[in-house]
């Protein structure tokens, strides 16, 4: 697969046709690739909700439709809409659910290798809450890699996607129920097949020069 082409032709879609749908085994796919995303000591801090149906995405398109109006067609109209949730806290329960899942699929040698996971990984949870103070944010950066992960799994499935900020997240937790489960909203993720009045299709993909981002030692 050439990744440089997948990275070239994947552009951020305006518009979408309502009227295709992504085939479900490309979504079983790529739902698949996100749940294997990579995050920090695999501590996996997340929730993803998918709305494919009118229904669902008009639930979602509440967080839109006020302040950030032009952003509710890109859900109403996309075939299939990602919440990208982050936990609000790391709990107990998730710490062990993660270790248990770890050793279910046989990633410790004996106990003295699960003990030094679990040692590890609240090691840096413990630094990020308690010295820099900065547990939520750590969380978070991890979900974003998880949507770097989807937006190139979509592009290799040849469809067109709109990662979105533009939301009001307290309505949209309350709409889902979010904050009673431990999560908040942090991006959402239109996907499927852009319109022919997406004005952006068009448009030359720009990025600074290699010259520019890169320093080499």
């Amino acid at each position: 697969m050439d990744t440089v082409s997948l990275a070239k032709r994947r552009y951020t879609t305006k518009a979408y046709d309502a009227a295709r749908r992504i085939p479900q085994a490309t979504v079983d796919a790529l739902l698949e690739q996100l749940r294997h995303s990579p995050s920090s000591v695999n501590s996996q801090p997340w929730h993803f909700i998918v709305a494919d149906s009118t229904e669902g995405k008009d639930r979602l398109a509440k967080a839109t439709d006020a302040r950030f109006a032009y952003n509710s067609p890109k859900i109403r109209d996309a075939s299939h809409v990602i919440v990208f949730c982050t936990r609000t806290d790391m709990t107990e329960a998730h710490l062990n659910q993660v270790l248990d899942q770890e050793q279910a699929d046989g990633r410790f040698r004996d106990d003295q290798a699960r003990a030094g996971q679990n040692q590890s990984r609240r090691g840096y949870v413990d630094l990020h809450r308690f010295d820099q103070k900065d547990l939520q944010h750590w969380m978070e950066k991890q979900t974003y890699l998880a949507l770097g992960t989807a937006l190139l799994g979509a592009a290799a499935h040849g469809l067109d996607a709109t990662p979105i900020e533009g939301f009001d997240s307290k309505a949209l937790d309350a709409e889902l129920g979010l904050r009673e489960r431990g999560f908040t909203s942090v991006v959402l993720l239109s996907l499927g097949y852009r319109s022919e009045a997406d004005f952006n299709a068009g448009l030359g993909k720009s990025r600074l020069p290699a010259s520019t981002v890169f320093t080499f030692l």
